[in-house]
Formats: structure tokens, C-alpha cells, sequence
């Protein structure tokens, strides 16, 4: 389809991706679980599957979306984001399918919708969730038979586009709720991608510090800015319920208030050195009629033990491994399996062996 005839307005809302691969660039990390999301990515991307994308808010949801559209064979042509929940209710058909001149009060002209100006490329319908229900029922038939019709004609129009969904909310509840069409909901969730939040992959932290760090001296050439073991230890620390996005803005502001390239506890704000109340592991007085997970209560403890002497000795695994009473080498296979890594650690590794 021709892009060739559209309004400036129009082309403004319009992203053209380049063939480029996204995914390693823009999820960063060697967590288990963002290895798995990439090799499900590269494994969809050059289908024209349907795919929801679920995650809390600022995990990056859209990044994903973007890799998908960047490594699928409409690489070349528009990815179009659009907010759900951000358009008033009264314009969101509008915005998606178009309208016609003198369709409601200040149509003044024709104006084509978003799905006709992702031409041929891909649209991101984030926070769908907030999608009213006799506007769902239009998305089906999008979804089902490829067509549109513009508010005020009663002509379909055919659009060939693909579809990627978002939502920070659990959509299978809405279902139960009667606030989504359970119809919508499984034609939406053909493959069902779920972005996991930065406090279930703390160790990619120090990873995404470089990374942004990276970035911000590319903008703007200075000195190399490094990060304390002590500061990398807090950041490693926090939950960050804004995720990858709170943990972006936040490396962008303590590159700004640092001294001498070097972001230390000093200006750190309280948020992330306060210290957190310590987690409780539910451990059974007795085994419970129905038995329990002892392998995974385990693993659990195991885990969390390891997680707190790293906090104590700043990420230091020798004098982690005195206060656990364990041998190093133990230590080390331990903490292997764990999944968790020290912030800075790198810098002791040799004590591993």
C-alpha cells in the first residue's frame, strides 16, 4: 500500500523502523529469563502472528514490540504506536479508522485512521485494556478479516498491518469481569509474551547501568562516568517498581549531579539507601497435608541467604562466603545456580577458582 498520498499530520505519527537487529541493543541483560524472551522474539518476529505483550508499566513493553516489528519482513515500513488509554473514548475510533468529512461536530475534512497509515507495517495497541467494548467488537473484525470502516462511510476498507497488543494489566481477569471480550482476548493472544519486572532480574541491573551510562556519553561526549561498588551495590539493591524505565531516568539524573565521572552513595536519594525491610520466607511448622516444593523452598532460601550477604559485604563473594560458613568454591556453585550476580564482581572472580 501507497504511503505516498498521506497528510504531513498523519506522517508524524508514523515510525519508520530500520532493518536492524534490536534485540541484543535494546534488551540488555543475561538473566535467564531475557535470554528466553529473545530467542521467542528472533523464534515470532518473522511471522505475521498476532502477539500480546503483558508486563507491569515502564518494563519495556513497546522496546519489545519494536524488536518484533524491526526483525519481521515489514522491517522497512511504518510501526505505529498507539495508546489506548491516552485517547479520549470519543476520538479513539477516529484515530484508529479514520473518519469521513461531516461524520461528528468539526469533521472538516476525510482523515484516515492509524491502521490505514501503518501501511503494511505494524501496530502497537498499548494498554488495550482501556479499549471500550463496542470498539473491541470493530478490532475483531480487523483481527478476523482485515478490513476497517472510516467513522460515517459504510464502506470496509481493506488494510494489511499486523497487530501486536500491550497491557499492564491482567486481561484474563477483565474477561471474567466482563470488561474484554473473551473473543478479542484469545484472537489477540495468539502468542502471549510476558516482559518480566527489574526486581526478577536484579542481576541485569549493573549491565543496564553501563548501558545507560553508554548512551548518555554518546549525547554528550565527556568523561567516562563510572559507578562505586557501594552506589552499584544500592541500585542492585532497590525493587524499582518503575522498572526498566525508573532505573533509565534515574541513571540519566545521577550522571548529571556526580563529581569528578563518578557516581558514589553521596547522591543517591533516599529511596535507594533507606534500608528495606527484609523479606520473610514462609517456612511450614510442619509438612502441610498437601506436601510442599522442597527443592524449590530450598533453592528459595538458598537464594535470598546469598542475595543478603552479597548486600552486607558489597557485592564482595569471599567475605560473602565467610558469613554464610561456606568454602568458596561452594559458595561459588551455589551462587551459580542462584541466578544471582554481585554487582562488581568481576573483580574478585578469581577467588572462584
Amino acid at each position: 500500500m501507497s504511503l505516498s498520498g498521506k497528510a504531513g499530520s498523519e506522517v508524524k505519527r508514523v515510525d519508520f523502523e530500520r532493518p536492524v537487529n534490536v534485540v541484543e541493543k535494546a534488551l540488555i541483560g543475561q538473566h535467564p529469563a531475557i535470554m528466553k524472551l529473545r530467542a521467542l522474539i528472533e523464534k515470532v518476529a518473522p511471522s505475521d502472528v498476532t502477539i500480546l505483550i503483558s508486563g507491569e508499566s515502564g518494563v519495556g513493553k513497546e522496546v519489545v514490540a519494536r524488536a518484533i516489528h524491526s526483525m519481521s519482513q515489514r522491517h522497512g515500513l511504518p510501526f505505529v504506536p498507539v495508546n489506548c488509554a491516552a485517547i479520549p473514548r470519543d476520538l479513539l475510533e477516529s484515530e484508529m479508522f479514520g473518519h469521513e468529512r461531516g461524520a461528528f461536530t468539526g469533521a472538516s475534512g476525510t482523515r484516515q485512521g492509524l491502521f490505514t497509515a501503518a501501511g503494511g507495517g505494524t501496530i502497537l495497541l498499548d494498554e488495550i485494556g482501556a479499549m471500550p467494548m463496542e470498539l473491541q467488537a470493530k478490532l475483531l473484525r480487523v483481527l478476523e478479516d482485515g478490513e476497517v470502516r472510516p467513522v460515517g462511510s459504510d464502506r470496509w476498507t481493506r488494510v494489511d498491518v499486523r497487530v501486536i497488543a500491550a497491557s499492564n494489566t491482567e486481561l484474563a481477569a477483565a474477561v471474567r469481569k466482563g470488561a474484554f471480550r473473551e473473543d478479542l482476548f484469545y484472537r489477540l493472544q495468539v502468542v502471549p509474551i510476558v516482559v518480566p519486572p527489574m526486581r526478577e532480574r536484579r542481576s541485569d541491573i549493573p549491565l543496564l547501568v553501563d548501558h545507560f551510562l553508554e548512551c548518555i556519553q554518546a549525547r554528550t561526549p565527556a568523561q567516562k562516568i563510572t559507578v562505586t561498588r557501594e552506589a552499584m551495590v544500592q541500585l542492585w539493591s532497590y525493587d524499582w517498581p518503575g522498572n526498566v524505565r525508573e532505573l533509565e531516568n534515574m541513571v540519566e539524573r545521577l550522571a548529571i549531579l556526580c563529581d569528578d565521572s563518578t557516581i558514589d552513595t553521596r547522591i543517591l536519594p533516599p529511596a535507594l539507601t533507606s534500608k528495606p525491610r527484609p523479606a520473610v520466607i514462609e517456612i511450614p511448622a510442619s509438612l502441610p497435608a498437601g506436601g510442599v516444593n522442597l527443592q524449590s523452598l530450598v533453592r528459595e532460601l538458598e537464594g535470598r541467604l546469598i542475595n543478603d550477604a552479597l548486600k552486607q559485604t558489597a557485592g564482595n563473594k569471599q567475605a560473602a562466603a565467610k558469613l554464610l560458613g561456606l568454602k568458596r568454591t561452594t559458595f561459588a556453585a551455589k551462587l551459580r545456580r542462584s541466578g544471582v550476580i554481585a554487582p562488581g564482581a568481576a573483580d574478585d572472580d578469581k577467588d572462584d577458582d
